[in-house]
């Protein structure tokens, strides 16, 4: 009798077992279900900004102003020239501001030219030729996502003004091989999500500076 006890104890934590294995096991599946599943949303997201900003690149590249301005945020595009982005003093400009300013040839003060200080007085063709597309950023040199790619001496407080924005980093390491790297540069471009599409937040311009 005690030995049909036994058998039987035996059998109910073994059935028990099975029962808590198959659990464990289910759960796992789920798991990996929930996270192949965010592991598509964010390639998704990834490839979303990523053909953005080819396109907002292209739109500069061929100086296409009027489509440009379709990938500007609600509120507006802020232009740093510099990786210290200085809020009191960078330009920001809504769509119809950017465009009026191109076609009145206005004149902004964008902020201070490092080591001289002297204030960035320029059109805003003329500041993009300088401060936007100084170099031919559609085939940069290295390209990061959320990541910066070459820090100099000026303060990177990008992060800091937009922690919660996704950005890209162009870069080149540099043209001059008697500079010894000393002409680097690098263009991020911040992105915001609305209504389901990524928009331009922010423009910023990097470089070697003293």
């Amino acid at each position: 009798m005690k030995r049909l006890i036994i058998c039987a104890l035996i059998l109910i934590s073994f059935s028990s077992c099975n029962r808590q294995s198959e659990s464990k096991e289910d759960t796992q599946t789920v798991d990996t279900s929930k996270s192949v599943e965010e592991s598509i949303n964010n390639l998704s997201q990834q490839d979303s900004i990523t053909a953005t900003g080819r396109e907002v690149l292209a739109l500069i590249k061929a100086q296409n102003y009027q489509d440009l301005v379709k990938y500007f945020a609600n509120d507006g595009v802020l232009f740093s020239p510099y990786a210290y982005i200085a809020i009191g003093s960078s330009k920001k400009l809504s769509p119809d501001a950017f465009l009026d300013a191109i076609s009145t040839n206005k004149t902004f003060i964008w902020g201070s030219f490092d080591g001289t200080g002297d204030p960035i007085k320029l059109t805003v063709k003329a500041y993009i030729s300088k401060f936007v597309y100084s170099a031919d950023f559609l085939n940069a040199e290295a390209v990061g996502l959320n990541q910066i790619i070459k820090q100099g001496n000026s303060t990177n407080n990008l992060k800091a003004i937009y922690p919660n924005h996704s950005f890209i980093d162009y870069h080149f390491s540099g043209f001059d091989q008697k500079l010894n790297g000393m002409d680097w540069v690098s263009l991020r471009l911040v992105f915001e999500k609305q209504n389901g599409q990524y928009f331009i937040v922010a423009i910023i311009h990097d470089q070697w500076t003293t």
